[in-house]
């Protein structure tokens, strides 16, 4: 029997590696969804469409393997939108099947028809219609091929009739993986190899792009005697086991990388588009070495630029490279991190007030397996992930960055749990984020995914508030009136507990991550504290003033806001 052309969708997005779909059934879906119920594709059943968006791409960032997402005409399938743009920058293979109205009622306005095509093309690598059940199997390849090899969100959009039709006999189309070894020509590695034999303070400055490299980024800083800095990306493949790690720079970096960057004499990027360019050095010969030839010189300037993979790039590289012996460069930068890393643990202790975001964030890291993955709110809890969970090699973090949006760890966590049902997969939600997305905290129980959520209840849009008073804002529209969500959470049938006290959160975080299902742990931390960037400029240092001299000027709890965040940055 002819096969319809949602059961070839399906047929060709298994057969391309794709083993669960998220999303909301309904409407103009009807028959792609009847299509994953017969077959080997698990379905996961969100309440909100851009959670489901989330939770893909996370599974397929990582398990590099294809996640799909799937919703109805209009509204269903414009709520992917923030979870897709996301993915798409965190370059996660994910596949969206936006299923439409009926083709003959395009174009005239018709209830909940939206030109799919004209939204998703500027934020996806692929978007395409199936315009004919002859092209069901041929353009459900490209959509996967697209995907897996830009590594990126592709879009099928699909309309009802479409999708319910019999699909006729189609050639063979189907999905390969190309897995090239690429790496620069011998006349670059000579140019990059004698740049580098010239440098007396060199810095490498790695970025994701060094994933499966570790051993040669490691060689190469031993050959140099070079310190290595790392992008936020980099922290799951360069942080570990590294003597050379003098931590990040940039916003959410330390002295160690900041220092070690802007004052070498030259500079080699490993895999790493980093954006900001008032922390790249002014006077150093730069080296970059990138899979994706765009990103060249895009950042900053650069002296030298060659396309490749940085491991198989360095294993040529390193026999032509002449050993550096000073190590002066490298140990005034390793002291610099080690003194930068003192200053953060000072924060991280129980103390006698407010319970500290960095206390909370290293005592889940002491208690979680080694294995676990991380998710993170865009805002202060991301900053708390990178410099308070230490990477151990096999753990990993998921954090919004390119895109910089809330609400993204506990639907990230979904997508982690149902990707390795047997690992430990801890949230780490901003009480602003958690209340975004709120309900698919649902999901957790009906798709059986046991994630534990812990809530980082300031009460505030935090990193909001920072942004305000360092530009000599008072902070306004930042206050939150929070539920008890450890209460919230009773209700809808997870573990929930509430911490208020230092002396509580020990035991009650080995409880929570002890817990077999789904639990959360809500947790008031302290409002006052600050994300110490690694430099801080003069002006913020005025604008941070200016805010406490009109807070204290404004009186009464703005005042006393003032005063408690006085009194809190300056004891240790």
């Amino acid at each position: 029997m002819a096969q319809t052309v949602a059961e070839v969708m399906v047929e060709v997005l298994t057969q391309a590696g794709a083993t669960r779909c998220y999303g909301v059934p309904g409407d103009t879906l009807n028959y792609f969804t009847d299509a994953v119920r017969r077959s080997d594709l698990r379905w996961v059943h969100v309440r909100h469409e851009e959670a489901g968006a989330m939770a893909a791409g996370a599974d397929a960032l990582l398990t590099g393997e294809l996640a799909l997402c799937a919703g109805s005409c209009g509204p269903g399938s414009l709520h992917f939108i923030n979870g897709l743009w996301e993915s798409n920058r965190n370059r996660a293979p994910v596949v969206l099947i936006a299923s439409q109205i009926v083709r003959d009622e395009l174009g005239f306005d018709f209830p909940q028809e939206v030109d799919f095509k004209a939204i998703y093309a500027t934020g996806t690598v692929f978007c395409e219609e199936i315009r004919t059940p002859a092209q069901a199997r041929r353009m459900t390849a490209m959509a996967a091929q697209a995907a897996l090899s830009k590594r990126g969100v592709a879009v099928l959009i699909v309309p009802i009739d479409v999708s319910q039709a019999k699909a006729p006999e189609e050639p063979a189309f189907g999905v390969h993986r190309a897995r090239p070894v690429v790496r620069p020509g011998d006349a670059e590695l000579d140019s990059i190899a004698a740049a580098l034999d010239k440098g007396k303070k060199i810095a490498i400055y790695g970025g994701s792009g060094c994933e499966r490299a570790h051993a040669q980024v490691i060689a190469l800083a031993e050959r140099l005697k070079a310190p290595v800095a790392r992008t936020s990306r980099a922290k799951d493949f360069l942080e570990h086991d590294n003597a050379f790690d003098v931590g990040m720079t940039g916003v959410f970096g330390t002295a160690g990388g900041y220092h070690a960057l802007t004052e070498c004499d030259t500079l080699i990027l490993l895999g790493c588009d980093f954006a900001w360019r008032q922390f790249y050095p002014e006077h150093a010969t730069i080296i970059q070495i990138d899979i994706e030839g765009a990103h060249l010189g895009r950042r900053h300037p650069v002296d030298i630029g060659v396309v490749g993979d940085i491991g198989p790039t360095l294993d040529a590289l390193l026999p032509r490279i002449a050993a550096h012996d000073d190590r002066a460069f490298l140990d005034d930068a390793l002291e610099r991190a080690a003194k930068a890393e003192a200053g953060l643990e000072k924060r991280a202790v129980a103390g006698s007030g407010p319970i500290h975001p960095q206390y909370l964030t290293e005592t889940i890291a002491r208690h979680a397996q080694p294995d676990a993955v991380y998710t993170a709110d865009g805002g202060s809890p991301m900053v708390w992930c990178l410099r308070h969970i230490p990477s151990t090699g096999r753990n990993r973090t998921v954090v919004s960055l390119s895109h910089g949006t809330m609400a993204n760890a506990m639907p990230q966590a979904l997508g982690a749990q149902a990707a390795y049902p047997g690992r430990q997969v801890i949230s780490l939600s901003g009480d602003g984020g958690i209340a975004m997305l709120l309900g698919d905290l649902l999901t957790t129980v009906q798709e059986d995914l046991p994630i534990k959520v812990v809530v980082f209840n300031n009460g505030a849009l935090g990193f909001v508030e920072i942004e305000q008073k360092v530009e000599g804002l008072l902070d306004t529209y930042t206050d939150l009136k929070n539920p008890d969500f450890g209460r919230v959470a009773e209700a809808i049938g997870l573990w929930g507990r509430r911490v208020e006290r230092p002396e509580d959160l020990d035991a009650a975080v080995r409880d929570w991550l002890a817990t077999p299902g789904p639990a959360l742990l809500d947790v008031l931390v302290d409002r006052n504290e600050l994300v110490m960037p690694a430099k801080i400029e003069a002006k913020q240092v005025f604008g941070t003033a200016l805010y406490s001299a009109k807070g204290l000027l404004a009186g009464g709890e703005r005042a006393k806001g003032v005063i408690d965040l006085i009194k809190d940055t300056i004891k240790p």
